[in-house]
């Protein structure tokens, strides 16, 4: 009879102790906020595509839009392909707010009115991926607006 007890204390003990084992941890959407933020910032984000089009440099058109996020100010600065651009940006796990961008004003000839464009797309952003190498800015729908490159893979 003793033996019968001790064996299903034994059991019993097992059984409540493999119950302990330790779980890997899930990334809290926090530690993935943050992910994604460090993703973003501290690259040269150059435009290759905007809306459904292709950006190709021609020799007879200035530089393509770039983006900089710069997370210690929270600032963003680049070029809309003319004019120099800066305003202020509040990121989330997915999210993305733009602040009003200040522009420079210079006339921009021969570049089909991609300033505009890249400017119209600016004011739809509300959310971002960015995976590797590409950065996807999307309106509230999760259509493309803008998609960029970068030399730079996350640090």
């Amino acid at each position: 009879m003793l033996k019968k007890y001790f064996g299903i204390t034994l059991l019993g003990a097992m059984i409540a102790l493999s119950g302990c084992e330790t779980m890997p941890t899930q990334t809290s959407a926090s530690q993935i906020s943050a992910i994604n933020q460090a993703n973003l910032v501290q690259r040269t984000w150059t435009a290759t595509q905007l809306g459904n089009s292709m950006l190709k440099t021609e020799a007879n058109r200035q530089n393509l839009p770039y983006l900089n996020f710069d997370a210690a100010t929270q600032t963003v600065t680049g070029s809309d392909s003319c004019n120099r651009l800066s305003g202020s940006y509040v990121a989330g796990r997915d999210t993305l707010q733009l602040g009003q961008l200040a522009t420079t004003r210079m006339a921009c000839l021969n570049n089909n009115n991609l300033d505009q464009k890249f400017h119209e797309a600016l004011n739809k952003v509300t959310h971002y991926q960015v995976y590797g190498k590409t950065l996807k800015l999307l309106d509230r729908h999760g259509n493309l607006l803008i998609q960029f490159e970068t030399p730079t893979a996350a640090r």
